[in-house]
């Protein structure tokens, strides 16, 4: 594993910030890290990035214990937070070669490095501009490409995307899975549910300081139920509530205002075909049909409360 947390455990005052908090995080993969304000994820963050100590339990970022080996820690990660840390006035490159150069690169192998990132996230055009002329999706692939001139192990990503218009979001994206596809481990914090859905190979849900659930987005959706189709029916014939349901072999609940049938079939994608061929026999002629399965948001919503006190 490149990213590997075992009972963490971090207190401020009475507030438990981390409760025995795990993670294990491949290399290569993004790894999305969700929780409502106050689950704890910052704490997580900054403890995995060796920017805080924790009271107990034992992580590992590329192999290196965060506590005993924090310097050799820091050199294996990248981190960015949520404000950019362009300088505005200079140019792309003459950002890119700034970060090289306090990061101990020397003039020439700074010059390539910058080239070489400018290219990877789709800025060489711009190269020469001011940051301030470029758009919101251009400033935060060129912060991302800032955390990558040394390519991390492991790289953190606090809600790279907020603020941004879809356009922006999208070329974040982009990047961050260029980013993932070099071999680098990405740990993404974001409060767009959507982002998590589209981006990570599996997340982990945070409440009240620990993780309550770790899996692939698709397995999370399936623990709180599985598809439901709607089939909205034409015309003004009876609905035909039961004898539809015996063909189909699940119970549908009618909607007699909306004329439509609902049925609840789980992971079974071959019901569709039973219900429409029920709808035929039947004489009903379908006006819409819509499959419907949960999201990320409902597993968030299902899986945390805020009914116990916030941590940071």
């Amino acid at each position: 594993m490149n990213l590997e947390a075992e009972g963490l455990r971090k207190k401020y005052g009475d507030v438990r910030a981390l409760d025995g908090f795990d993670l294990a995080v491949p290399p290569g993969v993004i790894h999305g890290l969700l929780g409502p304000n106050g689950a704890g994820k910052t704490t997580a963050v900054r403890a995995l990035a060796t920017l805080i100590d924790v009271d107990g339990g034992v992580a590992k970022v590329a192999g290196f214990d965060v506590r005993t080996q924090a310097a050799q820690v820091r050199r294996r990660i990248g981190l960015i937070g949520q404000n950019a840390a362009v300088d505005e006035i200079l140019g792309g490159r003459q950002n890119l070669v700034m970060f090289g150069r306090l990061y101990g690169l020397g003039k020439s192998d700074a010059r390539t490095r910058a080239d070489h990132l400018l290219a990877m996230f789709g800025l060489a055009e711009a190269a020469e501009r001011a940051v301030s002329t470029y758009s919101g999706g251009m400033r935060r692939r060129l912060d991302i490409a800032a955390g990558f001139i040394l390519t991390p192990a492991v790289l953190f990503l606090d809600e790279p995307t907020t603020g941004l218009d879809p356009r922006g979001r999208n070329e974040v994206w982009g990047a961050v899975r260029e980013v993932a596809d070099s071999g680098t481990t990405v740990l993404l914090t974001t409060q767009y549910l959507d982002e998590a859905d589209n981006l990570a190979a599996r997340i982990s849900v945070m409440n009240h300081g620990r993780v309550v659930a770790d899996d692939t987005p698709d397995a999370l959706k399936r623990q709180i139920g599985g598809g439901r189709v709607t089939v909205t029916i034409a015309g003004e014939a009876p609905l035909q509530t039961e004898q539809i349901s015996a063909a189909v072999g699940i119970p549908a609940v009618a909607d007699a205002v909306a004329r439509s049938l609902t049925f609840e079939i789980g992971a079974e994608v071959a019901a569709i075909a039973r219900i429409v061929r029920a709808l035929d026999e039947s004489g009903l002629t379908p006006e819409d049909l819509v499959l419907r399965r949960p999201t990320l948001d409902e597993v968030f919503l299902t899986l945390t409360d805020n009914s116990r006190e916030a941590v940071r």
